[in-house]
Parts: C-alpha cells; sequence; structure tokens
C-alpha cells in the first residue's frame, strides 16, 4: 500500500509541571478576599480624606483596595508556581521511549 513508517528510539525527559493560570487565578481570587477582609475590618470611609478632601463609600475603597491586592495576590501565585516548576525541572526523569511515525499516500484516500 502506501504507508511509509519510520520508528526510532529517542531519551527524553519527563516532569510534572505545574499550570500556572491555576496558580494566576488561585492568586487572585487571594487578593480579591484580601482586599474584602481590608474593606470590612477597617472602617476609613468615615473620614474626609486629608489628600482629595472627600469621603469614599465602602465600594469606591474596595475598588482602590483591589487595585492593589490583586496585582500583589497575582505575583505571589506566580512566583509559588516558578519555585515549584524550579522543583519539578530537579525531579525529572529520563526515560526511553519509542518514536513512530506513518504518513500515507494521499492518493489513497
Amino acid at each position: 500500500m502506501g504507508e511509509h513508517h519510520e520508528d526510532r528510539i529517542e531519551k527524553v525527559r519527563v516532569r510534572r509541571a505545574p499550570k500556572f493560570g491555576v496558580f494566576l487565578a488561585a492568586g487572585a481570587a487571594l487578593g480579591l478576599v484580601g482586599a474584602m477582609i481590608l474593606t470590612f475590618s477597617f472602617n476609613g470611609s468615615q473620614w474626609i480624606s486629608p489628600n482629595t478632601g472627600l469621603i469614599y463609600s465602602q465600594g469606591q475603597v474596595f475598588g482602590f483596595l483591589l487595585l492593589t491586592c490583586i496585582p500583589v495576590g497575582l505575583a505571589i501565585g506566580a512566583v509559588i508556581a516558578l519555585i515549584f516548576d524550579r522543583r519539578s525541572r530537579s525531579r525529572a526523569k529520563s526515560v526511553t521511549v519509542d518514536h513512530e511515525s506513518v504518513q500515507t499516500d494521499p492518493d489513497i484516500f
């Protein structure tokens, strides 16, 4: 028929790498929770701001804290993922695999 088989033995390194998106999402969630805790722990919306002369509502304070806490949470999640990634590289194992390629003749199908 019109098939061509190619078979070769290769050595590859196998490791378990973390999924960075999961760690970033967890960090952002941690930042959100931190902003909530800070907003409702301290009632800073009752005083006039010395810088602007305004009184901010609790929702505005929460928004301002989100602008700080979410990037900090993302950074913490990224650092933890990088630590796990470095650790998984040191624990990588070499294995031997059989790499097989099959090419079919396009005129047959």
